[in-house]
């Protein structure tokens, strides 16, 4: 998720509510609804309008200025350009779909590259370093939707899309049941890793001592049984909507009580950066990057049956995410 100039203003988490009172920036209105979500600090930036936006590159640290006259002429270079060629020659070397792109990448080259940005190596640039920021920004959201509610000591979990652990050893420390899976064999064996060394060895400090997560490689698809909570962070980017609807209608399928996505939200000025960031892709930006509008996830929501109950954006310079909670209508 990593597409964005400078973004948005910053939003804490709130109910949803199908008619929102008007934001005062000096007093929020206070939510009628049973539940209410405490503020919760992002770092944020605030959206230039169009007409004076700038936009980056994205490859390495260089940045070029985009005068806002320009963006929509560069829109009409964008639309242009061929960005998939690109893809579908890799998956005609990996010998399969998106899926198995991502799969064969997040086993190589951009294991490597992911294992150092959700880590604490030193060993990053600053657009890598903005990343993890904001990554990290979205698993602390998401832990607190998720302890707001009240303990979740022995509440069962499912990890969907786990990466290297940086959702599912916090949930472990909390006391939850955690079933975390991944599609790339090598996060898998990197998560095992971290939560060995985090869990196990300081489990005599913890009391009662947490469950260590039950690690699996499994893509989404291969999901199964029954949780109180699904999460899925930062996946649904490798998913086109025509196939997200089918996924989310399947965690869905998987959570009793409640299931909590993270997608990159799909609006005209972060399709235009997304698009400037395919014209310089990079060694490393191997896959496909899909975004999402939070109506089309709203929807596919809606047909299976649940709602979005509370919602919020999270941004830095290089990476936006939106946050939902969903549960049961």
């Amino acid at each position: 998720m990593a597409f964005s100039a400078s973004l948005s203003s910053p939003l804490g988490f709130h109910t949803h509510h199908p008619n929102p009172p008007a934001f005062s920036p000096k007093a929020p209105p206070k939510l009628t609804t049973t539940t209410t979500i405490r503020p919760i600090t992002t770092t944020t930036f605030a959206i230039p309008p169009l007409s004076s936006a700038t936009a980056p590159t994205f490859d390495g640290t260089t940045i070029a200025v985009i005068g806002g006259s320009s963006v929509a002429a560069f829109a009409a270079v964008l639309s242009l350009t061929d960005p998939e060629r690109r893809r579908r020659i890799q998956a005609v070397e990996v010998g399969g779909d998106d899926k198995e792109v991502v799969r064969e990448y997040f086993n190589n080259s951009g294991f490597q590259r992911w294992k150092k940005i959700y880590g604490e190596t030193d060993d990053v640039n600053r657009v890598q370093k903005d990343i993890r920021l904001g990554h990290s920004k979205t698993v602390e959201n998401a832990i607190t939707m998720l302890t707001d509610d009240g303990s979740l000591r022995g509440v069962t979990v499912c990890d969907a899309g786990c990466g290297t652990g940086s959702l599912s050893i916090p949930l472990a420390k909390e006391g939850a049941i955690v079933t975390a899976t991944d599609i790339s064999a090598a996060m898998v064996a990197e998560a095992q890793k971290q939560a060995e060394e985090q869990i196990l060895a300081g489990k005599d400090d913890l009391s009662p001592a947490p469950v260590m997560p039950k690690f699996e490689v499994k893509d989404l698809e291969s999901l199964d049984g029954k949780y109180h909570t699904v999460v899925c962070l930062d996946v649904l980017i490798h998913y086109p909507q025509s196939k997200a609807d089918g996924m989310i209608a399947h965690l869905a399928s998987l959570a009793e009580n409640r299931l909590i996505l993270s997608f990159a939200p799909k609006t005209f000025y972060y399709d235009i950066l997304k698009r400037i960031g395919e014209l310089f892709p990079g060694p490393s930006k191997a896959t496909r990057a899909y975004l999402h509008s939070e109506a089309d996830v709203e929807k596919a929501l809606q047909k299976v049956g649940w709602k979005i109950n509370k919602k919020g954006l999270i941004t830095t310079q290089f990476y936006f995410a939106k946050l939902v909670e969903a549960v049961p209508a």
